[in-house]
């Protein structure tokens, strides 16, 4: 490594983020830059480790400790091509990653983690502005196409990948903008819109075709893909949200999590709302669900003004550091605290909700709530719990977003048409190595196929999915794996 004893000397230091007060009254991103010498300092605490367990943390297993030499080194070509060698959208991951690699960083054990989700953001926003990052158009193309059903972060990296062996490559999504979650999931003020259209504007100068408004199985039939491609990869995502069918669910004011973020993020954009306006403006907001999407809903709420945030997490409150049961270099599941968090929120664990109570009008007035008691029985058993008694209570409530994330992908349409092997929970069934479902010639990755996971998994997996598809087609393939990857490093 470039400073051998960089871990010695620095400490881990994030960017600062813009005041609270003034962020809450936009939707930009609000996380700065490294000065030049803190981002050099921060690479050089990379160890000269014998074995990086920060790759295999990974799901697309990039090469970090080689990047972070190049970084330190300010070789940034270099750092840039290392890079974007195993992850097509760094400068999505280096925004909205948890970093599963930090958790397995070997200098973590003692001391904290490398930040190494920031220096992957500084890597590709450098690229860019150097004009390293350029369109790649195939020399050859093969003369096979290939559709794509979803264009998010899974039929992105898919259709990125296959598109470079020379295939002609077309995806359909059924919103009026690709990037799936990307686009209409994920807050401005975590990943602004011109980064997802960057990529794409560039995806389609190599020629990726995108068509939008085109729902396959309602205004696209799927009998003529069928007859058109020589390969579909099924990447339409886990849509179908999680409900709570309580007493009073009928009321108005009860909104899935992410019919509310997506009717923020079209407003953000200057987009029409054709449904009725679901705001917080002034309302005591109730957040169910302790997740990534429910921290959303919290710094949207937050934005729009609301009178109050509370969230409510089902599970007890998690240990604030590692404990035994999860040891180094496992993803720990500790507690974690957002930036949304941190611009306010009143946050309650082992809540569940009894009840919404209304008021004359059929309006949310109120949830009522109890406190749970977890009992944790023999290993390997699900932990159950029972209600306290005496604990239930009343919360003013004029907005409840229900967060409590996805079952499973749409079956309506596409998949009952297709008439597809699905899974136990419902996910479109495919091989795990394969990607390869029950019908002929018809492929499936990301949350379709695996359920609700990460953006980085789904990258993985579109990733993974496209060298199957490639050596269907042409019977090998030269696209790279994440196995390929590890092991070009331990060489």
């Amino acid at each position: 490594m470039g400073k051998i004893t960089g871990f010695l000397e620095f400490t881990r230091e994030l960017p600062h983020k813009r005041p609270v007060q003034e962020r809450i009254n936009d939707y930009k991103e609000f996380v700065q830059r490294y000065t030049d010498q803190k981002l050099n300092e921060q690479s050089a605490r990379c160890m000269d480790c014998g074995t990086p367990f920060c790759h295999e943390g990974c799901p697309v297993g990039n090469l970090i400790p080689e990047f972070n030499d190049a970084v330190y080194r300010k070789s940034w070509q270099e750092a840039y091509e290392i890079l974007s060698s195993t992850n097509n959208f760094p400068e999505f991951t280096g925004r909205i990653c948890p970093a599963p690699c930090e958790s397995a960083c070997v200098l973590g054990i003692n001391q904290p983690a490398i930040t190494i989700e920031e220096i992957e953001k500084h890597i590709i926003e450098i690229a860019f502005e150097s004009g390293f990052v350029q369109p790649k158009i195939p020399n050859v193309r093969t003369g096979k196409k290939i559709a794509i059903i979803g264009s998010g972060p899974a039929g992105m990296a898919a259709a990125s990948q296959l598109n470079s062996a020379g295939h002609s490559v077309t995806i359909f999504e059924r919103d009026d903008e690709p990037g799936g979650l990307l686009r209409y999931g994920i807050p401005d003020f975590k990943l602004e819109k011109w980064v997802v259209e960057r990529r794409i504007n560039i995806m389609k100068e190599e020629g990726v075709e995108i068509k939008c408004n085109a729902n396959v199985g309602v205004n696209i039939s799927i009998n003529d893909l069928l007859r058109e491609y020589h390969a579909i990869v099924l990447a339409g995502g886990s849509t179908i949200p999680r409900d709570l069918n309580i007493p009073g669910r009928e009321l108005k004011g009860i909104h899935f999590a992410m019919d509310f973020l997506k009717q923020q993020n079209k407003r953000v954009s200057e987009k029409e709302i054709e449904n009725e306006a679901i705001l917080a403006t002034g309302k005591n907001v109730v957040v169910i669900g302790g997740g990534d999407t429910g921290s959303d809903c919290v710094g949207t709420s937050n934005r729009q003004k609301a009178a109050s945030v509370t969230q409510f997490e089902l599970m007890p409150m998690p240990p604030k550091s590692r404990t035994p049961f999860m040891p180094w270099p496992t993803y720990p599941m500790i507690l974690k605290t957002t930036s949304s968090h941190e611009e306010g929120a009143n946050r309650h664990w082992a809540i569940a909700t009894k009840e919404f109570l209304g008021d004359e009008n059929g309006n949310l007035k109120a949830v009522k709530i109890v406190d749970l008691q977890w009992k944790f029985t023999e290993e390997n058993k699900p932990a159950q719990f029972v209600e306290v008694p005496g604990s239930e209570s009343e919360i003013p409530c004029e907005r409840a977003f229900l967060a409590m994330g996805f079952l499973h992908p749409q079956h309506e349409g596409l998949l009952n048409q297709l008439d597809i092997e699905l899974d136990q929970r419902g996910n479109v069934k495919a091989t795990e190595k394969e990607f390869h479902t029950n019908i002929a010639k018809i492929f499936s990755a990301g949350d379709m196929r695996r359920g609700q996971s990460l953006v980085v998994w789904a990258i993985s997996e579109g990733r993974e999915c496209a060298r199957k598809v490639d050596e269907y087609l042409m019977g090998y393939s030269l696209l790279p794996t994440k196995d390929q990857n590890i092991l070009h490093q331990v060489i």
